[in-house]
């Protein structure tokens, strides 16, 4: 399937970026680019074997309405937390609407699986307790791949603990089903991500680079909701749907619904879209 001219686009940008970069020296927000780099290699070894053909059959094979439908259900379950995420970020316009969305898909929309609310004139937002410490003023710290769980920092692996605690489907039993809707969600997430993931293969000189790059750019503009920081405004580059890839989270992918709370239990391997799914 032939990609989007905005996500071409930004592919041969951040390849240009790497080309001109790729001399500057070590980067000072990734000083254990070795660790990181071996791990790296790691989480796409696993995704070629196992992630991305599961991701495949799974796009290949069920209708489109069912996807939507896991989709939506797991997203549903996300907006719990990230209403709590805005509520301690002090946005309660914004934490008011999560709740609202929740009580509207949860009811009417069949516990999440039709997405009313977005219907309704409700947007969805994706916040995670890294963004929340973010706001609070805690830098994000080095770089870090994570095993599994892929792009990180410092500051959101210290946020995960509580991200996968505050999960509702932690409280799913038995364990057998909650294991299954574990799995469920992280091939959904990788499924969302496959053009993207195929255009980064092809385009990107340091498929690594490009991963870095792009996560901590994209994770800046979601701890200041689009800003350059605390104080300026910054400029979108692109719109949420055109963001690199992230194949393992956020969360979604948006809607990579993630991909919420919490790192994708998808093998990231590229940006990550957004933090939503929980081990």
């Amino acid at each position: 399937m032939r990609a989007t001219t905005p996500l071409r686009s930004l592919a041969l940008a951040a390849t240009a970026a790497a080309v001109l970069t790729g001399c500057a020296g070590p980067n000072p927000r990734d000083p254990y680019e070795g660790f990181n780099r071996a791990m790296f290699k790691f989480n796409d070894k696993v995704d070629q074997v196992a992630l991305k053909p599961a991701a495949t059959a799974y796009k290949t094979v069920l209708p489109g309405f069912v996807q939507t439908g896991v989709n939506n259900f797991f997203g549903n379950m996300s907006d719990v937390w990230t209403a709590a995420n805005n509520f301690m970020q002090g946005k309660g316009e914004q934490g008011m609407t999560d709740v609202m969305r929740v009580a509207l898909n949860s009811t009417f929309g069949l516990l999440g699986v039709l997405d009313i609310a977005s219907e309704a004139g409700l947007q969805k937002h994706n916040e995670d307790f890294g963004q929340t410490l973010g706001h609070w003023g805690v830098d994000s710290g080095p770089y870090l791949m994570l095993p599994l769980l892929g792009p990180s920092t410092v500051r959101d692996t210290a946020g995960l603990p509580l991200d996968i605690a505050a999960d509702p489907w932690r409280k799913v039993t038995p364990d057998a089903a909650r294991n299954w809707g574990v799995a469920v969600r992280g091939v959904d997430q990788r499924a969302v991500l496959l053009d993207a993931s195929n255009l980064m293969e092809e385009a990107a000189l340091d498929r690594y680079e490009f991963v870095r790059d792009g996560f901590l750019q994209r994770r800046q503009s979601k701890v200041y909701d689009g800003e350059d920081g605390p104080r300026g405004k910054a400029k979108k580059a692109y719109a949420d749907d055109d963001l690199p890839p992230t194949a393992a989270a956020d969360k979604g992918a948006e809607p990579a619904p993630a991909a919420s709370p919490a790192a994708s239990p998808a093998i990231m391997t590229a940006p990550a879209a957004d933090k939503n799914a929980s081990l």
